[in-house]
């Protein structure tokens, strides 16, 4: 059985005796402090720990930063080895997905931990959570890894259709937050709902959570699958802990929060919010977004703010939205195309995808292609697809440039679509949320398509497996 986290406290203590946390005791200024540490440990390239700040001047409470900020942390979170490979990653997560539903422990109100400390009245932001600019020119102060919780108004008591997404969230005031509903993310359904009757869509964002709960609430699941019964099937079948709001009986939240914060986004108000630095590695500018009025606080004791560094990839969120986004776009493609292999959609969010696919007849990659563009994710977020065969390792760019450069004959194997849905948050996008995809097919020609120039692909020799098990094994005696 892998390892299981009740909560973020149990997942950085792991992460602490693993040597995957760096604990920074002296008191730090939080601007420019905490987002350069969060930067400098994306840049240290291998084993990247996270970063625990004790002591932020002029704050009374902790941060982390870089929980899932490297493969290694990533395996940790899902409670197996730390060394084991993204691709055999990739693997256990697909595995496990199959396990899903399984419905989480309702617990009572007295038994979570996220409710020791109630605050009604007063509600003041800047006393709970230690905030501070993620990049020099964004428009505030972000909270960038919140797990945000909301349900259909038309359905409220569909626990299928609650949804537990992550929006970026930029601090208004001492209780008023925007936050970015676009059009194609789950929250942007509920909201047009409640606002078509002109009523508030009850709203909790929570703050410090299990890391799986952060991870499936970045990922794209259907509007009927809920995130917390991912988070069971990803625990190896365990059911995870939720508790309800105090506010909205039909809201629940991870039982271990560090922060929960509830209350309502404000019927058809939009303000200005931005710029902020986002995910393509640039400032997504100002736009009009709508805004929360937050109502309640319940928080632990002395509780951690988790917030994550976004930059020029690779950064936390490029780890944190890697195989989620991955596994989901592979289990699509699977219902109807039983060919594909594996499906890498580690870059940007999916804005790049990577598929490993055996040929069935000609054309058939680009059909492969055409699928992963009309999913739910792909048509709006994926750009770039390129189709490799079977045989090269979509995780391994070595692989996938040999395809490239032998398999790709570009007067015949690029296509260009126009018009099509795009990412608002890509900077290449004209007018932003328009755009054209490019569809690069380096699969070996199969009939009817023609082939002039088949070759023959070269074989390991003999023995080549027994060899690499001797050679790690020579290896790891020499490094003891």
């Amino acid at each position: 059985m892998a390892k299981v986290y009740k909560d973020l406290r149990e997942f950085l203590e792991v992460l602490e005796q693993e040597g995957q946390l760096i604990r920074v005791k002296e008191e730090v200024n939080p601007e420019p402090d905490i987002a350069a540490a969060g930067r400098a440990a994306a840049n240290l390239g291998k084993n990247q720990p996270a970063v625990f700040f004790e002591k932020i001047k002029g704050y009374k409470y902790s941060v982390v930063t870089n929980v899932h900020g490297s493969w290694q942390n990533h395996a940790l979170m899902l409670g197996i080895d730390k060394n084991t490979s993204t691709k055999d990653q990739f693997y256990e997560l697909n595995k496990r997905w199959d396990k899903f539903p399984v419905p989480p422990n309702v617990v009572k109100r007295e038994d979570a931990p996220c409710k020791e400390n109630i605050i009604d009245k007063d509600i003041n932001l800047f006393e709970i959570l230690p905030l501070y600019r993620i990049n020099e020119q964004d428009g505030g102060f972000y909270i960038s890894k919140a797990s945000v919780v909301t349900a259909d108004p038309e359905y409220p008591d569909d626990f299928n259709k609650l949804n537990v997404g992550t929006y970026r969230i930029q601090v208004k005031d001492k209780d008023r937050v925007g936050i970015q509903a676009l059009a194609m993310h789950d929250i942007a359904v509920q909201l047009e709902k409640a606002e078509a009757e002109n009523k508030p869509l009850p709203i909790a964002i929570t703050i410090g959570n299990n890391p799986l709960v952060t991870f499936m609430a970045s990922t794209p699941v259907g509007y009927n699958q809920n995130e917390y019964e991912f988070v069971g099937a990803l625990q190896d079948g365990v059911p995870m802990d939720i508790v309800r709001t105090d506010l909205y009986d039909h809201l629940y939240v991870p039982a271990g929060s560090e922060v929960v914060l509830e209350g309502h986004i404000i019927p058809r108000v939009r303000t200005v919010e931005g710029p902020f630095g986002e995910f393509p590695g640039s400032y997504s500018g100002a736009r009009l977004q709508c805004e929360v009025k937050i109502d309640r606080i319940t928080h632990r004791t002395n509780p951690i703010f988790e917030n994550l560094y976004l930059g020029i990839p690779w950064t936390e969120i490029d780890y944190l939205m890697a195989l989620n986004t991955s596994v989901p776009l592979y289990k699509q493609l699977k219902e109807t195309m039983p060919e594909v292999v594996a499906v890498n959609a580690m870059y940007t969010h999916g804005i790049g995808v990577i598929i490993s696919t055996k040929v069935r007849y000609g054309g058939y990659a680009k059909g492969v292609a055409f699928r992963l563009l009309s999913t739910p994710h792909g048509m709006p977020y994926s750009k770039i697809v390129i189709v490799v065969d079977e045989f090269v390792d979509p995780f391994n760019l070595e692989q996938v440039m040999w395809a490239l450069t032998t398999r790709v004959h570009p007067g015949k194997d690029v296509s260009i679509i126009e018009n099509c849905p795009g990412m608002p948050l890509d900077p290449s996008t004209n007018p932003p949320g328009m755009h054209t995809k490019m569809i690069i097919d380096a699969t070996t020609p199969v009939p009817p398509e023609p082939n002039p120039r088949e070759t023959q692909l070269l074989d390991p020799p003999d023995g080549t497996k027994e060899w690499e098990e001797k050679l790690k094994e020579l290896l790891k005696n020499q490094n003891r």
